[in-house]
């Protein structure tokens, strides 16, 4: 448990129901770990030996599809598990997560889950609904790439991203880790020239406002009126 605050552990949603000893309990066994930009908290088909919390920071998980393709799966945002591959029932890591931003995860080995939900059945409860809400994530994302045209999964992948990582500023909500064009490109199952040709007409319509790894929501509402019909 050393290094890290117990409160600010309590300040997350799925946490703030703990009781003092659940929480002790939950931070017994967890180790505290700084992840520089650009680095990896574990790599894809690695065997699962931890599971995380994400205190601060961003990730992005990329999976390398079996032609070769990476594509980036999801973010993971402050107060996600992550890594939690038992759960699933498997002995691998399914992604990589980079570290898009300086991140602070906390670590725990895999072996303690089991003793870990017994005693705190609020955590089991909590690891289902996040995994609920994964499977949601990913079913909504399939239908996306299966029924809409690039440039309606982009704006809906841009939305998503001002959702759970916007700051709002006096000309509009900016993403607030870096993201680069290439980023969107694989959130979205698209090309790097396609998101660009998308992005210069967003800005000359006054929707966005690009730079580098920098973008910036200037008019969410037209541009979710573009992800929701297309106009």
């Amino acid at each position: 448990m050393t290094g890290i605050d117990p409160s600010v552990v309590r300040s997350l949603p799925m946490f703030e129901q703990l009781s003092d000893d659940e929480l002790s309990r939950l931070l017994a066994s967890a180790t505290l770990r700084r992840v520089p930009v650009g680095k990896a908290v574990f790599e894809q088909g690695q065997p699962s030996t931890h599971f995380f919390l994400l205190l601060h920071g961003r990730l992005k998980v990329t999976q390398v599809t079996p032609d070769g393709q990476q594509i980036i799966v999801r973010v993971v945002h402050p107060g996600d598990i992550f890594g939690f591959a038992k759960a699933l029932q498997r002995d691998d890591y399914p992604g990589t997560p980079l570290a898009a931003a300086e991140s602070l995860v906390v670590c725990w080995p895999t072996e303690v889950w089991g003793t870990l939900i017994e005693q705190i059945p609020s955590l089991a409860i909590n690891a289902m609904q996040t995994i609920g809400q994964r499977l949601q994530e990913a079913h909504t994302r399939l239908r996306e790439m299966a029924t809409e045209e690039v440039e309606r999964r982009l704006a809906h992948a841009v939305l998503r991203l001002i959702e759970r990582a916007g700051r709002q500023e006096s000309t509009g909500v900016r993403i607030d880790f870096p993201i680069s064009r290439q980023d969107l490109a694989e959130m979205t199952g698209t090309t790097l020239h396609t998101v660009s040709r998308i992005l210069s007409a967003w800005e000359a319509l006054g929707l966005v406002t690009g730079g580098r790894q920098k973008l910036l929501v200037r008019d969410a509402e037209g541009l979710r009126a573009l992800a929701e019909d297309g106009t």
